[in-house]
């Protein structure tokens, strides 16, 4: 059985608006090369969105961008060293854009207290084919047997202790 190999690409970026749109064309390049040509806007768009409200809101420019594909599910992660930056309040309006375009997302300090957002998206390598139900087939060729009729079982005589431990015969 051959087993699929998980990719990872990580890149260290000084935030300017000068700088998104490169990093936008290296992601789009990198999901390209993995064959991922139909998350190339989604994910391209949401990295592009926090790469810019990183650059409006955080005093610290310095950010890494990661992405993880596991042949089922690519996880994108932009991770900003801006220790003030409040995912809450300031990129509102980015989380919003990424729950609504995303499988799923989350943000998480570091133990250096930085901050790293996270979203992810489930997709098959190359071309998407829809599911299909089919009919579940049965597993052997002969049916079940029909249960027997339940017999009344024979009583069989035998002696019993009573509650007083007395023996006495089974009726």
């Amino acid at each position: 059985m051959k087993t699929a190999v998980p990719c990872y690409y990580h890149l260290d970026v000084e935030v300017s608006p000068e700088r998104v749109g490169q990093v936008r064309r290296i992601l789009a390049a990198h999901l390209r090369f993995w064959n991922l040509e139909n998350l190339v806007e989604p994910v391209c768009s949401g990295a592009e969105m926090l790469l810019l409200a990183i650059d409006e809101h955080a005093s610290d420019k310095n950010t890494s961008i990661e992405m993880w594909w596991n042949h089922q599910h690519l996880i994108t992660a932009v991770g900003g060293n801006d220790h003030a930056l409040r995912p809450d309040q300031d990129l509102r309006t980015c989380l919003q854009h990424l729950a609504a375009n995303s499988d799923g997302w989350g943000c998480c300090a570091t133990d250096t207290g930085a901050k790293v957002i996270w979203f992810s998206r489930r997709a098959r390598a190359g071309e998407r084919v829809p599911l299909v139900a089919t009919d579940p087939e049965p597993i052997t060729q002969e049916g079940l047997e029909v249960p027997r009729e339940i017999m009344p079982v024979a009583r069989v005589a035998g002696r019993a202790r009573t509650s007083d431990g007395v023996l006495e015969e089974a009726r």
